[in-house]
């Protein structure tokens, strides 16, 4: 029970990775957890595109790049995405932190609880490869940019099934560094009634 807590309470987003490869063991253990989270009526809907190629990946990153340039922002836009925008325009830019290993999570577009149940399996993934001692990171840009058609094409020759729209994805890999100490947490987040 401890160690479950601790594992919880350790994890952190990772941003900078080793070139190395995740093991296959590691990677099926990290995958297993994700078809263990639950899901509406156990309808187990969600799919999941891993993607290890380093091409793909680069090919990937160039069409995420080019939704951002096209993408058109003012002050009400989500802050990351105004960031992003901004961040892509770097040559350097890689929306995947260069992680060796990406795993996009997809679900059936017209089920209601397509978001929450592919966010569960996301956050199983986290705290997996937290316990392998892996770094990972939850990053959106192909939620936002998963029904630009070019995008959405790639995403499709890469495994995405058609029927399916986006709903995260996960980058994992050997962090490159020191473990991030914790964000401050936010207070008056929690309300109990007795």
């Amino acid at each position: 029970m401890k160690e479950v807590i601790e594992n919880i309470l350790s994890r952190r987003s990772i941003r900078k990775y080793l070139e190395d490869q995740i093991l296959d063991e590691d990677l099926s253990i990290i995958l297993e957890a994700a078809k263990h989270a639950p899901s509406g009526g156990n309808s187990q809907t969600w799919h999941f595109t891993v993607l290890q190629n380093k091409e793909k990946l680069m090919e990937l990153n160039k069409y995420v790049r080019a939704a951002f340039d096209k993408l058109e922002v003012n002050e009400n836009t989500y802050r990351s995405i105004r960031s992003g925008k901004v961040a892509a325009k770097n040559e350097a830019y890689s929306f995947y932190y260069n992680a060796p290993t990406l795993i996009i999570v997809t679900n059936e577009r017209n089920y209601g609880n397509a978001m929450a149940d592919s966010a569960c399996a996301i956050e199983n993934m986290l705290l997996a490869s937290n316990a392998l001692n892996l770094g990972s990171c939850y990053v959106n840009q192909l939620t936002w940019f998963g029904d630009n058609n070019d995008l959405r094409e790639l995403l499709i020759e890469l495994g995405v099934p058609e029927s399916h729209k986006v709903c995260g994805a996960i980058i994992v890999g050997y962090r490159d560094g020191d473990m991030p100490t914790a964000a401050k947490r936010k207070e008056n987040t929690v309300t109990i009634i007795k």
